[in-house]
């Protein structure tokens, strides 16, 4: 990274070693093989050793059962069919690569065709310049809204946002990132998360009271206020920390983009002139509209189209939330190809076509990295050593007999170092709301209590973790910018958001239970 002309700090000194160690390392491609052969190795020793545990959870009917989870040895005979037999499968249940790739055929259309390049400057005009990485931060945050599609959309925004400012586009990843990944469990609406972590909630509080349950909103003022200060936060840590330490931009850094239109010189584009810019972005604006008006339209009223068919929910299991991703596609191809025949940068279908592909035709080695991640995901869930893990990190706790402030901590240090290894959101839940949400019951504290203390914990390891499923996008991201970016350059400018988020976080979830505020409605 660039040095600053001002004596280095020791915050500096420490990110330094990081990225230089980090980016030694082979590429992600390889990292994930070779830790494939570290769970085989581990696989065959601790199932050798016997290691098993009791894990209790609800079934279908809402009852307790317990059932004995052993680890299963890779080279074992069910684990050596399982993994010659489950490539395919694997990579296809790997949801990041269908959810990128659907998501692409609109970005890249509104990428080229200029709208991306015109809405980053419309937001850089509007919006006062010591507030940019709030909004970019605090978008990210509700980003979650639309499941993952931030990881897709909105860091090479945050990148393309910083740099048109003459601001270095690394910082802009690293806050569109922090505002997505890190803080990703709060939302000032309801998510489709909530839906899922509320449903395991009350499975777990129906073990000791069938009369009880929570709603979708029972931690909505904590996530709301949580949201916005973790947003100020995230921003402060990006001008105080991270800003300083990757100093001044220069544009020869530049690799090759992994998406071709969407790089360093699209920062600097003056576009298609003004007139014709505010013609394109009217006709996206209206077509934006349209489209939004059919979503509420087909939304709208008891057996619509997008509502739950059994539950008519709109947020729970229904198609609305199952078909997301699809949707914002299709927001992004209409409003793209829109703004392109308004702004005279798209003349024919053929071209839109030929968009699509050349937007495709540089996601082949990431199509690969996918590939080795899914067999890695599927490999380790197949020997069971997570679950192992956090079961016994669980009972620990419980076995320790902390008073309720110190088990709320100690539940929220547990998620963070089980987050290391397991980032996904809900597997951890449905492990661990069994056993601590009964416990904090029979203590008389609510049981959104434990709901919130999750949400706390369950985000900001994600932005250091390379096993996080969009890791490897972000340093690719950062590698058209950075070609010699690494794991280590995105764990460095990332780290200090974890460092900061986890005790100030914490310390919010303690201050509001001891002041006995309301967590939600």
């Amino acid at each position: 990274m660039a040095e600053t002309a001002a004596k280095r700090g020791g915050m500096d000194r420490l990110l330094d070693v990081i990225e230089r160690v980090g980016n030694k390392v082979p590429h992600p491609a390889v990292i994930f093989l070779v830790m494939i052969g570290v769970v085989i190795v581990a696989s065959v020793i601790l199932s050798a050793l016997g290691s098993a545990v009791t894990l209790e959870t609800t079934d279908a009917d809402g009852k307790l059962v317990s059932r004995v989870v052993e680890v299963q040895s890779l080279l074992s005979t069910e684990g050596l069919r399982f993994m010659l037999t489950s490539w395919v499968d694997n990579f296809m249940a790997f949801s990041a690569t269908g959810m990128i790739l659907v998501a692409m055929i609109g970005v890249g259309v509104s990428e080229q065709t200029g709208l991306v390049a015109a809405l980053i400057r419309k937001i850089v005009k509007v919006t006062p310049g010591r507030l940019i990485t709030f909004v970019i931060v605090l978008l990210g945050g509700l980003s979650s809204i639309a499941a993952d599609a931030g990881y897709v959309v909105l860091i090479p925004l945050g990148a393309l946002a910083f740099m048109s400012l003459g601001r270095h586009p690394l910082a802009g990843i690293a806050a569109a990132f922090a505002g997505v990944s890190a803080v990703f469990g709060v939302n000032l609406l309801i998510t489709p998360l909530d839906g899922a972590l509320t449903e395991i909630t009350n499975d777990a509080i129906g073990l000791v009271n069938p009369d009880m349950s929570i709603d979708l909103t029972a931690t909505m003022w904590f996530s709301i206020v949580s949201l916005v200060l973790m947003s100020v936060l995230c921003a402060w840590i990006t001008e105080k920390f991270v800003e300083p330490h990757l100093g001044s931009y220069d544009p020869a850094q530049a690799g090759h983009l992994a998406s071709e239109g969407a790089g360093p010189a699209d920062a600097h584009d003056e576009g298609p002139g003004a007139e014709a810019e505010a013609r394109g972005l009217r006709y996206a604006g209206w077509t934006l509209l349209l489209v939004l008006a059919a979503i509420v339209a087909l939304s709208w009223g008891e057996g619509a189209v997008f509502r739950n068919p059994e539950t008519g929910s709109l947020i729970s299991d229904s198609p609305l939330m199952q078909g997301l991703i699809v949707l914002v596609a299709i927001i992004f191809l209409s409003v793209g190809v829109a703004y392109g025949i308004g702004a005279g940068t798209l003349k024919s279908s053929s071209q839109a076509i030929g968009m699509i592909d050349k937007t495709f035709k540089n996601m082949g080695p990431l199509v690969f990295l996918f590939l080795v991640i899914a067999q890695f995901l599927a490999f380790f869930g197949f020997t069971n050593i997570a679950t192992v893990l956090a079961v016994n990190m669980a009972d620990a706790l419980v076995a320790a007999n902390l008073g309720s402030v110190t088990l709320i901590i100690g539940f929220v240090i547990a998620i963070l170092l089980l987050d290391i290894i397991m980032p996904g959101a809900i597997p951890k839940w449905a492990i661990f709301a069994p056993i601590f949400i009964p416990l904090f019951i029979q203590l008389g504290s609510d049981p959104a209590t434990v709901l919130a203390a999750y949400r706390v914990a369950d985000s900001p390891m994600n932005v250091v973790t390379p096993l996080m499923g969009y890791f490897p996008l972000v340093v690719i991201y950062c590698q058209q910018y950075v070609k010699d970016a690494g794991v280590g350059t995105v764990i460095a400018i990332m780290l200090p958001y974890t460092m900061w988020l986890v005790p100030i976080w914490t310390a919010l979830l303690v201050g509001w239970y001891l002041l006995g505020a309301p967590w939600g409605f």
